[in-house]
């Protein structure tokens, strides 16, 4: 065998050497694939918007008649007559409360008036609709019942005499006549004439 050997040498080696090929070749083929790595980035999940809830008002009243304490009075919203009441320091003995709906939702410059018994009627509020809060004779402002808002309508009047009025009336009572509003700062005789046909008092 050996002259064969040494005859087909490079035949044998070559064979040897396509075998060792073959077989690296194999091996690469099936090889273990490296997995690529995949990085993502999170997406944040999107979120309702918040819509801000606006915060009731407080209201301002204006609380007259048979009360304790009466004046402009600040209530939370939602508020109903009963607590303006409470607010003025409550009824007095001489209160005509069934003509008073307690039960009533106050709004913001309104006027609630606590008749006396025997006193003549004046419109308390009926319902939760926002009402005039004077109370208008023949088309006149009741200068003892009118609010800041409805005296400012008044010729010559403007915003700082309508609060001096209310103030007036707050601390000295319910005007007699209408020339008693000549006792307010700021009304003269040139200005009540402006307006005198057109308020009156209860």
């Amino acid at each position: 065998m050996g002259p064969w050997l040494d005859r087909h040498r490079r035949i044998v080696l070559a064979g040897m050497a396509l075998v060792v090929v073959a077989g690296l070749l194999l091996v690469w083929v099936n090889r273990p694939r490296a997995v690529p790595i995949k990085i993502s980035t999170p997406v944040p999940t999107p979120t309702a918007a918040i819509t801000p809830v606006p915060t009731p008002a407080l209201v301002r009243v204006y609380v007259t008649g048979a009360v304790k304490n009466p004046d402009v009075y600040v209530l939370p919203p939602g508020s109903i007559v009963k607590d303006a009441l409470l607010a003025a320091g409550g009824a007095t003995t001489e209160a005509d409360l069934n003509r008073v709906n307690l039960a009533v939702q106050v709004h913001d410059e309104q006027q609630i008036h606590v008749p006396r018994q025997g006193e003549a009627a004046t419109p308390i509020p009926t319902s939760n609709a926002r009402l005039p809060v004077a109370s208008p004779v023949a088309g006149k402002v009741n200068i003892n019942t009118a609010s800041v808002v409805e005296l400012d309508t008044l010729p010559g009047v403007g915003p700082a005499i309508a609060q001096r009025i209310v103030d007036y009336r707050t601390e000295h009572g319910p005007f007699v006549q209408i020339e008693d509003l000549m006792q307010v700062k700021g009304i003269g005789p040139t200005t009540f004439a402006e307006f005198r046909d057109r308020i009156t008092v209860e």
